[in-house]
Parts: structure tokens; sequence; C-alpha cells
């Protein structure tokens, strides 16, 4: 597949992009909202010339904004757009600069030529900055005409994503080529990027920046304050963070067999997806767990037994009122999530087994002894359970967790320094 075809092909489905955003909209009216953005259309008023800064949602945008804060100290004068494709993304980056005039915000276009192209006419960025994976040939094909460089920053690319791309080499090596940076996190991915088309010059490896995570002081200080508000203050709490399909049930029955031994234990359950919300509370009342949401501002009582955190932008603050840290889309085969935050904060962090998309921070937290892998329901209360009833193990696992975060920080000035070079 080339690029023509591919276009050809991206036209002809979207009568299918429509009905999925449809049926999204059923559950999340959000994404009946703006659609006109999606091409183009009706896009805010902009200020031109600056930096594009695309990140894909929610975990992309909480990663990128660092960076973007230091690309507004080091570019005084240049305004940044932040772009994403869910809602979820839309608010979160809202959320992270509503103090920052010089931050401006739509969604990406679908990758057609003539969207991208309105696009890029409409904000001539002087540097474009992808996180993580999010490649999209039109896109990056219309920069390349402009003499826009495009750079991938805090890339990963697993071997089963790399084999997808290969699969398309005529359309994936000449994007790769047009691009100008890959500043990916190793040098596995690095050697993966190369051998898929991208040029070697263009290829950099400076670690992850997800480990130059800062923590506000003010964040464990408010959960133990919340925590006392709750008379909680010695409860057993642990979270499951960031849960997909497939995984509140075996959450659930998890903490129904903590709740053998320890009948006051706290489960935090957060849902990745908002438009999983109700489903999930429902679920929660279904099996027979007096349960509260986080957006109703319920209190928890002694009576509580798991508080589903249902609001947007707080996650940090959750893993903070627990004692132990579960993360999700682990233990269905997706590829996990962020294993760091938590680790910031000083839990002990627990994962299912499915962590390939951050295999190498799995890898060094696992031999460290600051992660935890389990498999289903029995051993993940049975790890829970070790961490409350031992302190020194859930204590080791805390300092085995920090001490990987200082090793590899550093990430950032490095990323920078990469993309400074590409103007």
């Amino acid at each position: 597949m080339n690029r023509t075809l591919y276009t050809l092909l991206f036209h002809l489905g979207l009568p299918i992009v429509a009905v999925r955003l449809w049926l999204r909209g059923r559950t999340s009216p959000a994404h009946r909202q703006r659609i006109g953005e999606r091409f183009a259309l009706g896009l805010p008023a902009m200020r031109r010339g600056g930096i594009w800064v695309h990140a894909v949602s929610v975990g992309e945008s909480i990663t990128a904004a660092p960076m973007v804060r230091a690309l507004l100290a080091r570019y005084p004068d240049l305004p940044v757009t932040v772009t994403c494709m869910t809602p979820t993304g839309s608010e979160r980056i809202k959320a992270l600069f509503a103090q920052e005039p010089r931050v401006q915000h739509c969604y990406l276009p679908y990758d057609l030529p003539w969207a991208a192209a309105r696009f890029l006419n409409a904000i001539a960025p002087k540097l474009a900055v992808i996180m993580e994976t999010e490649l999209w040939p039109n896109h990056i094909h219309q920069c390349a005409r402009r003499g826009i460089p495009v750079a991938l920053a805090n890339a990963r690319l697993s071997a089963r994503s790399a084999r997808g791309y290969a699969r398309f080499a005529r359309l994936t090596r000449p994007m790769l080529a047009e691009m100008s940076l890959f500043a990916v996190q190793t040098e596995t991915e690095a050697a993966r990027f190369r051998q898929l088309g991208a040029r070697p010059e263009t290829v950099q490896v400076t670690g992850s920046i997800k480990f130059d995570l800062t923590i506000d002081p003010q964040l464990p200080r408010r959960a133990t304050a919340l925590r006392e508000e709750w008379q909680a203050a010695q409860r057993p709490v642990w979270i499951a963070a960031s849960t997909h399909a497939g995984e509140d049930e075996v959450v659930l029955a998890a903490h129904r067999h903590l709740l053998v031994s320890h009948p006051d234990a706290l489960l935090i359950l957060v849902p990745r997806h908002q438009e999983r919300f109700n489903s999930v509370f429902a679920l929660c009342r279904q099996e027979g767990f007096s349960c509260v949401r986080r957006s109703l501002g319920v209190p928890v009582t002694a009576d509580t037994s798991v508080l589903m955190g249902d609001t947007m932008g707080e996650l940090l603050f959750l893993f903070a009122l627990a004692d132990v840290a579960f993360v999700g889309n682990s233990l269905v085969p997706n590829g996990g999530h962020n294993l760091l935050e938590p680790a910031a904060l000083g839990k002990p962090v627990l994962s299912g087994p499915h962590v390939f998309n951050f295999l190498d921070i799995a890898a060094q937290l696992r031999g460290a002894g600051g992660l935890r892998e389990v498999a289903d329901a029995a051993e993940l209360a049975e790890a829970v359970r070790e961490l409350w009833q031992q302190p020194a193990y859930a204590q080791a696992m805390r300092d085995a967790g920090f001490a990987v975060m200082k090793a590899n920080q550093g990430a950032l000035a490095r990323l920078l320094k990469a993309l400074v070079s590409c103007f």
C-alpha cells in the first residue's frame, strides 16, 4: 500500500468513521461535538508560526506537559498548538494549560491531504512534535512539502508495532524518511526505526521523559487530609487504575478476597475511559459492593467498600490516596499503562503480565524489585494483602521504584536539546 491508496481507502472509510462517532456519542456526547475541527473546518482563531505538539489522548498529553512548558520557556515569543484525537484528551489539555495563554488547542484533523493542508495553513508551525507513536502519513507529507521539520518525541515502538509498519513498507518507509528527528526511549527501538526506513542520522536515544515526572508536594498532603476527613487514615486502601473492559470483574473479585481478611478495605476503581463509567458503577452495585462515585462528591464512609474514580485529571491524586497501586490494561493483552506515576508517588506497583507497551520501564522496575506482576484475581489479592501485612516489603518496593526513577532522569533535557537542533 502506498500513500495514494491509503488516502483513497481513508476517504472510502469516512462513513464508518461517522458511524463510530455517532455510536460513541451515545454514551459520550462530547464525541458529537466539534466535528468540524476533525476536517480542519471552523478551527478556533490561532496564532501562526509557533510549535505544533500532537498528543493523541490523556496519557500522551500528561507526558507532553513538561516538554510543552519547557518549550514555552525557551521560546517566549512563540505560541504552542497542542492537538489530540479524543474528548478526554482535549479536556486534559485545557486543564493542564488553563493558565498559559500561549497554548492553543484543537482536535487534529483526520489524515486526509486536504484537511492536513488546511490545518497547517492555519497554524503555519515552525516545528511539529508528535508524541510517542502517533504517525500519520499525510500530515507528515504535508509538513515535508512546506519544509516543516517533524520530530517524534519520547518515541517507542514495540516489536508488534514494528511488524505492523513493516507490512506496509511502501507507505511507512517514505513517511519515516521525511521526518527530521526520532527521539527514542531505547536503543532497541532506535534499531527498529532505522530498519523500517528512518534515516540513521535522525535517530537519537534520549530516554523516556516519563521518568522526569515531578510531583506537586501538596498532592500527598491533600490526600492525607482527605483520608482523615473520611476517617480512613488507618483503613487499608488500594487502587486499580486505568482499567479496561475485562479487568473490572477481576479487580472486584480480588477485592472480595481481600474483604475476608480486611473487612474495612477500600478499593479505588478508576476505569480508563469515560464512556465506561456508568457500566462499571452498575457492575459494582450488581456485585453487591457499596460503591460511591467521586464525581458526585458523596463522602466515603465506613460502609463504603468501593470508590469509583469517574473524574478527569485526578488520577495522580487518586494514586496518592492509596497504599498500593495496580495499573490496568495489563490483565488483558493490550500492553499496559504508565507504571511510573504511582512509583513517583511512593506506591508499591502491581500490574498484569501484558506490559509490552512499557517493556523497558517494566523490566527496570521488576529487576529492581519495584514491580510485581500478577495473572488473576487470586494473585492480585495475595499481592495486595502481603503489602498491607508486611510494611518492610512495601517500603522496599517504594524505595526500588524511587531508585529507578532517579537513575533514568534527564531525558527531558536531552529531548529539548534534540528539538532545538531541528529549527
